[in-house]
C-alpha cells in the first residue's frame, strides 16, 4: 500500500471527487470541502445547499450536475491546484451551482491556509516577557 504522503495532492483531489461522484451527480448547488494537513487530504465532504419549502411543502429540485459536468468539475478542481502556493495546512472549498435555464454550471475555488503557533520552533517565536509583578511572586 502506498503512503498518503507519497501521493500528489492532485491525485488525492482526483480521489476525493471520484468518491463524491454519486453525491455530486444531480446536485444543483453546494460546496465540496477538503481539509489538508501536511499536504495530505485529512477529511472531505459535500455541503448541499438547503432544500427549500413553501407553505410546508418541499419544492421540486432543479436539475443538477450531469455525469459529464461532474467529470469536468473534477478536472477543474485539479487544474485549480496550480494557484495554491507555499502552504501545507488548510482547506480548499469548491462552490458550485447549476443554472438549469441555460443548461450550464459554474464553480469557484477558495483556498484557506492554516498555521498553528504551537508547532513552531521556539527560536522563531518572539519570547513574551512576564511583567515584573508576576516574577516577584514566583
Amino acid at each position: 500500500m502506498m503512503e498518503i504522503n507519497s501521493v500528489s495532492l492532485a491525485r488525492q483531489v482526483d480521489f476525493v471527487f471520484r468518491q463524491l461522484e454519486g453525491e455530486l451527480t444531480n446536485a444543483s448547488a453546494g460546496t465540496v470541502l477538503i481539509h489538508i494537513r501536511n499536504n495530505a487530504v485529512g477529511k472531505f465532504g459535500l455541503k448541499h445547499h438547503p432544500i427549500e419549502s413553501k407553505n410546508g411543502k418541499i419544492e421540486d429540485c432543479e436539475k443538477g450536475l450531469s455525469l459529464n459536468q461532474v467529470h469536468d468539475f473534477r478536472q477543474m478542481a485539479i487544474d485549480a491546484l496550480k494557484y495554491r502556493r507555499d502552504w501545507t495546512h488548510g482547506e480548499i472549498l469548491y462552490d458550485f451551482s447549476v443554472r438549469a435555464s441555460t443548461n450550464s454550471w459554474s464553480a469557484s475555488v477558495l483556498y484557506e491556509s492554516n498555521y498553528n503557533m504551537a508547532t513552531w520552533n521556539n527560536k522563531y517565536v518572539p519570547q513574551v516577557r512576564q511583567p515584573q509583578i508576576l516574577r516577584d511572586y514566583q
